[in-house]
């Protein structure tokens, strides 16, 4: 099932496609989290062997998902003793299988790419 994040007016819209048609699963705050369109289906599986730096965009039940540069990974939601924060710029990384989160220094803007 193809998912998608969708952040705009102060509202985070969790989206799921079906038959060809997004429909709105959950609507929350969006907190700190920026205005656009975040394809969560595209998300790759982290590796636990790297550190993982970026904005924590959203928490599902069984993944926490974060935006690193501009692709999307996906952590598993068992492996954190305590959720990072939802919109925060975190590194993760794995120690003994158990995700660690610490904050980060890389800010979010825009620039030319």
């Amino acid at each position: 099932m193809k998912q998608r994040l969708l952040v705009m007016n102060g509202q985070r819209l969790v989206q799921s496609e079906k038959g060809g048609n997004w429909n709105t699963d959950k609507v929350e705050k969006a907190g700190a989290v920026k205005p656009g369109i975040y394809n969560i289906h595209l998300s790759v599986q982290a590796d636990k062997s790297k550190a993982h730096d970026g904005f924590v965009i959203h928490a599902d039940k069984e993944h926490v998902y974060q935006q690193v540069g501009k692709s999307f990974v996906k952590h598993d939601r068992a492996d954190f003793d305590k959720l990072p924060e939802i919109g925060t710029n975190s590194t993760i990384k794995y120690d003994n299988g158990k995700a660690t989160v610490a904050s980060s220094s890389m800010k979010m803007g825009r620039g030319i790419s």
